[in-house]
This record gives C-alpha cells, sequence and structure tokens, in this order.
C-alpha cells in the first residue's frame, strides 16, 4: 500500500515530463516542478 507521503514524495519525478506549460507561462518564468509543487500542495490529504 502507499501512504500520502509516497505519493507527495514521488510525484515530481513521475510527473515532470508530462507536464507541458502554456505559452503565458512559460512567458511568466514559470516552471514545471513550481506548478506541480503548488497542484500537490492544494490538494487535501486524505485521512488514514
Amino acid at each position: 500500500y502507499a501512504v500520502p507521503d509516497d505519493v507527495v514524495q514521488i510525484a515530481l519525478p513521475a510527473l515532470r515530463h508530462r507536464v507541458a506549460l502554456t505559452a503565458e507561462a512559460e512567458v511568466e518564468g514559470r516552471h514545471v516542478d513550481e506548478v506541480l509543487s503548488e497542484l500537490i500542495r492544494s490538494v487535501e490529504v486524505p485521512r488514514l
């Protein structure tokens, strides 16, 4: 089984290559890791 911390730990390496930023995000200087980190932080961790 996997606990939420396991998912958080592997999320960036697993998803980094699957995300393409919009042209607007690139112009703003955003980075894929930054966007993914914000997304991960915004998801409520389920109770075990």
